[in-house]
């Protein structure tokens, strides 16, 4: 285990954070990994003051393009260098396995190179005139972003936000969640080797962990803050979005789901099987696009459910550490209460629960935040199980009649985040998919990413777009600029 970070990095200096202290946890054991002191809201408004400086330094405001795609090209070699001490950092403060945080390295490494690409193709474009005059429009940076992660995903989600931001030519304040900031911090001192090679002031980037309460809240409200990336809670997402419209900036808001995954009578079954397991039970359903709602075409109902019940007991719960782990540990003793009860709420609405519904017993398993992966049935899509985000490795099977009772109840939902569609009819797939609300489809697939797809939510799920091409646009401000071309004065009748 690489030595864990405990100061934050406050305007480009790494130092020990004034507010208050934060225990993280290895949610595997129990035991405390480091202590980190959060940002206080002074050093909020400090950080802010120092990245809107540094946006004008002429060195970061003039550097090219493809300058600043060479930037991102460096960030991206040294995350993938340090993946494995990244994986193992994530691993101890997330309880995800190695093979996932090791994954999410790379993906975030995938990231700031695709970002890097897509920056030194973006053209501008000199638009159609209706005069005599030449017009066009170009794209400047908004400025200073303010960018807040939650704890499920952190290297990746940070990737998402940053090398964006930073191809566009902004400065980024980072709040990663309180429960996990280890990662998000070894990942600024990467970003910070890169722009101090680079000759670049380090005050673009601060990594401020804190609570939201105090640390997400100066982020937002601060004057400087011109735009706003949140992942997180719909209700925090709509707070956020309130106090956006206040401010007249503009925020990008990735939120919950309740993502339905259908299985067709004529899908492959043993595909279907091996999609729903990951789509729900990977991460330990820690994912905002977990498949936590499972429609099974009741003609094969019966049969799939139960043979699905009988893998999902031989998942191998265990440390992320463990290579032969499936389900970890939940990130937080508090976040597996919760999980369990609303377990105990499924029970109480009439759930049968067909396998799991407990936290494992043994020695392996005392002091960590574990709970068993579990599959419930018996219950109505209006219910409150069927309706709210578990965020935990909980799995709802309802059956469908018709294609039209199915679409009724997938869509039945304040969520519109994902979906998954298992079937070997692809005009029934096509059909489906494009009468699903979701921001993402899988086809016999689930839960795969491309850095160049975007990424959104409907609905409750979201407001804004991350990923693909357009994500450094969204980090920018367009200017249309009108060029004279008469040889004559604009004609005027003062």
């Amino acid at each position: 285990m690489p030595l864990l970070p405990t100061d934050i990095l406050i305007a480009g200096q790494w130092r020990r954070g004034a507010g208050e202290p934060v225990d993280t946890v290895d949610p595997a054991t129990g035991r405390v990994l480091a202590t980190v002191h959060s940002a206080s809201a002074a050093e909020v408004g400090e950080a802010a003051e120092a990245a809107a400086r540094a946006v004008a330094d002429p060195a970061w405001r003039d550097l090219l393009a493809h300058e600043r795609a060479r930037l991102l090209h460096r960030i991206a070699e040294l995350t993938e260098e340090a993946a494995p001490e990244l994986a193992a950092v994530q691993t101890a403060d997330t309880g995800k396995t190695l093979t996932e945080t090791r994954a999410l390295a790379l993906s975030a490494a995938g990231t700031f190179r695709y970002m890097a690409a897509a920056l030194e193709t973006a053209e501008d474009a000199v638009t159609p005139s209706r005069g005599p005059y030449v017009t066009m429009s170009v794209h400047e940076p908004i400025g200073v972003v303010g960018a807040i992660n939650p704890w499920n995903s952190p290297v990746a989600s940070d990737a998402q936000k940053i090398a964006p931001a930073l191809a566009a030519g902004n400065a980024v304040l980072l709040k990663p969640a309180a429960w996990t900031p280890l990662v998000s911090l070894a990942l600024g001192r990467l970003i910070t080797r890169a722009l101090d090679e680079f000759g670049l002031p380090t005050a673009l980037l601060s990594v401020l962990p804190g609570s939201g309460r105090i640390v997400g809240d100066a982020l937002v409200r601060h004057p400087l803050v011109a735009r706003i990336g949140f992942t997180g809670g719909t209700e925090t997402g709509r707070s956020i979005a309130a106090i956006a419209g206040e401010k007249l900036v503009p925020a990008s808001l990735e939120l919950g789901g309740k993502s339905p995954t259908i299985v067709r009578a004529d899908a492959d079954i043993e595909q279907a099987l091996a999609g729903v397991l990951f789509g729900i039970f990977s991460s330990s359903g820690q994912s905002c696009i977990a498949g936590s709602r499972l429609f099974v075409a009741r003609e094969i109902y019966d049969t799939f459910v139960g043979e699905l019940v009988e893998r999902v007991r031989t998942l191998r719960v265990g440390p992320g550490t463990d290579p032969s782990t499936q389900v970890g540990p939940l990130v937080h003793h508090r976040h597996r209460d919760a999980v369990a009860a609303y377990v105990d709420l499924a029970r109480s609405e009439g759930a049968r629960v067909l396998c799991g519904g407990s936290a494992p017993t043994g020695e392996r398993y005392q002091d960590g935040a574990y709970y068993l992966p579990t599959v419930l049935d018996g219950l109505a899509n209006t219910s409150r199980t069927c309706r709210e985000e578990i965020f935990g490795p909980v799995l709802v099977a309802l059956p469908y009649d018709d294609e039209d009772d199915l679409v009724r109840q997938a869509n039945d939902s304040v969520y519109g985040l994902a979906c998954g569609i298992w079937t070997r009819d692809l005009r029934a797939a096509w059909r489906i998919a494009r009468r699903i609300e979701a921001g993402t489809v899988w086809i016999n697939t689930y839960k795969q990413f491309s850095a160049a797809t975007p990424f959104s939510g409907w609905k409750d799920s979201g407001l804004g777009t991350e990923k693909g091409r357009d994500a450094i646009r969204a980090y920018q401000r367009q200017k249309s600029l009108y060029w004279g071309t008469a040889d004559t004065p604009l004609p005027w009748a003062g």
